[in-house]
């Protein structure tokens, strides 16, 4: 089966609703963002998800209290939580977002592996400042980690030297010796870098991270899901977007609507479709103004191209 004939089949599978359901059914997630850096990016997270899911708990750092105070008079889609609260709440949420807007510090890389550790079997999107800064072995077969191509090196990097060590010589030695990691820097500013590159490092990271399934963003996203079977598990392919998506915030916006759906749908349904709905309202945003769009533009429009595309898939009668 093609990337394009996978990502149609998994629009069939995209969970919905059901009339007779009532609130906290359909999903509950709880995202873990912002910075006093970065204000805006786990808000276009919470934006798209609280599209999808019954409820969104919104949890950001200390340092972002006043930020919190002020969102709670503006956000009416969730609730907004103190960090010392996320416990209370970790447990009722059905998938856990964590990374937009959190800067790479120690601060994040206490709160994320703290929280993986403690809570390894929930659902997890492991995003930005939380996946620059996150312990690759706390990765599991329940976690989506969403980096670009430069965090995607990163993370190996990290990984690599924790299950190996550099010898006098300049060579490696430990389990995995044999793969270097070096090389993945030749490529990182290439715009036209080839797939099979990109497929080798999916495949190299896979033996590191293991379990994790890893949605690679880029001109092309790429989805790999191993669950250890990295010999011959395949990846797939999510064409589409254009130049209005190097905005600051449309990689944010990708996160929260993949945790959205992953709040109710497998972790290949919330990769493929999420990423396929975030290119495809991209692209009709582009014919409508070309690359003059934003983040929160892409946030508006998607609900429409996803439900079109999940009903052209299931017949006419959702469409009415």
């Amino acid at each position: 089966m093609t990337s394009a004939e996978t990502i149609q089949e998994q629009l069939t599978q995209v969970v919905l609703p059901q009339p007779n359901s009532h609130k906290g059914q359909n999903g509950k997630l709880l995202i873990i963002g912002g910075s006093d850096l970065f204000h805006a990016a786990s808000k276009w997270s919470l934006d798209v998800a609280s599209r999808l899911v019954d409820m969104v708990f919104y949890a950001s750092v200390p340092s972002n209290n006043e930020l919190i105070k002020e969102a709670k008079g503006v956000f009416w889609n969730g609730i907004v939580i103190e960090r010392e609260q996320i416990s209370d709440y970790i447990e009722e949420a059905d998938c856990v977002l964590i990374g937009p807007g959190m800067t790479r510090s120690d601060d994040t890389a206490e709160i994320t592996n703290d929280l993986l550790q403690k809570y390894s079997s929930k659902k997890w999107v492991v995003d930005a400042g939380a996946l620059q800064m996150v312990d690759p072995k706390l990765l599991t077969e329940s976690c989506i980690v969403t980096p670009h191509l430069k965090e995607l090196w990163s993370l190996y990097h990290r990984a690599h030297m924790l299950y190996s060590h550099k010898n006098k010589d300049n060579s490696w030695s430990g389990e995995f010796q044999g793969e270097s990691w070096s090389a993945g820097k030749d490529w990182l500013n290439d715009a036209k870098v080839a797939r099979e590159d990109i497929a080798a490092w999916l495949h190299h990271c896979s033996k590191l991270i293991q379990n994790a399934a890893i949605l690679v963003k880029g001109k092309n996203d790429f989805f790999a899901q191993f669950n250890g079977n990295y010999e011959t598990s395949p990846f797939s392919v999510i064409a589409g977007g254009n130049a209005g998506m190097t905005k600051g915030g449309t990689g944010d916006v990708l996160a929260g609507l993949v945790a959205g759906l992953y709040a109710t749908n497998s972790q290949e349904t919330a990769a493929l479709v999420g990423s396929y709905a975030n290119k495809k309202a991209g692209d009709t945003l582009y014919k409508k103004v070309g690359p003059f769009f934003n983040a929160s533009d892409l946030v508006e429009t998607i609900p429409g191209v996803l439900w079109e595309e999940v009903a052209d898939r299931r017949g006419s009668s959702h469409r009415s």
